[in-house]
């Protein structure tokens, strides 16, 4: 099973690329639909909190099953929808059994899958190294669309639609959220003696390791145990590991920003 991932600049694009999923015939249960939701104030008032909690997200989002979601013209995607409040992004609205999955909302998937568990293989599936990417679109109003595909033929025909839609690419969101913080983690680097363009590629990876649910914050020391085989890529130890010090306070920005 392949796992292929689009942003895109609008919600009307990403239901409509949805849609054309269902047409190629891929079911609801391997697809994830996430948007911005509604206001933060909303959310607070129409969904109950709950204890359930995302890796390293601490007390996590609030979050109400909703009925299918609609589209213009009053059709529905036919897939049961999750309004929550994400620790760092706001209100998303999440759609598919995926979709609240994806963001790490045990207890309202339960909810959206009527009884039916999450697939293990697909659970394991899910791609947790990337959900910086899809959180940093949807702080920017962005949308995305993330199916299994269960074969190649399948994953070519998505890859495919996706570009048709002219969605952005995991790899391409990727290098464009780095380009944005490069040259702030560039002056920075520098200004400690460091050299960023000979160790930019281990201090990246320590900058990502950082964002990955694995190891959201958790200390350096405490996480250098998993991190070893990461941390010997690049330009070395040192490089990685102010790194990931940075990609911590990042995060922690984030969650502090969009909390208020």
């Amino acid at each position: 099973m392949e796992t292929i991932a689009g942003i895109f600049d609008s919600r009307a694009s990403a239901e409509r690329v949805v849609q054309e999923l269902h047409s190629l015939g891929i079911p609801n249960d391997r697809i994830a639909f996430l948007t911005p939701g509604m206001s933060e104030k909303q959310v607070e008032r129409e969904v109950p909190t709950t204890d359930t909690e995302a890796p390293g997200e601490g007390r996590a989002m609030g979050g109400a099953v909703g009925g299918a979601m609609g589209v213009a013209g009053g059709a529905s995607l036919g897939m049961a929808t999750a309004s929550l409040l994400v620790p760092g992004v706001g209100p998303v609205i999440a759609g598919g059994l995926l979709g609240a999955a994806v963001l790490g909302a045990g207890g309202t998937v339960t909810g959206m899958a009527v009884g039916k568990a999450l697939d293990e293989a697909l659970a394991d599936g899910l791609p947790r190294d990337e959900l910086y990417l899809y959180e940093h679109a949807l702080r920017k109003g962005r949308s995305v669309v993330i199916a299994f595909a269960e074969n190649n033929e399948s994953a070519e025909r998505v890859r495919e639609t996706f570009e048709d839609a002219r969605a952005e690419s995991i790899d391409a969101a990727g290098e464009n959220w780095w380009r944005e913080l490069r040259s702030a983690e560039e002056a920075n680097y520098n200004s400690r003696g460091g050299d960023f363009r000979r160790d930019e590629e281990s201090y990246r990876h320590g900058f990502e390791a950082a964002l990955n649910t694995k190891w959201r914050g958790r200390p350096y020391d405490e996480a250098a145990p998993d991190l070893n085989k990461f941390s010997s890529e690049g330009g070395g130890e040192d490089a990685f590991r102010l790194g990931y010090e940075r990609g911590l306070a990042y995060h922690k920005s984030l969650r502090e920003k969009h909390s208020n």
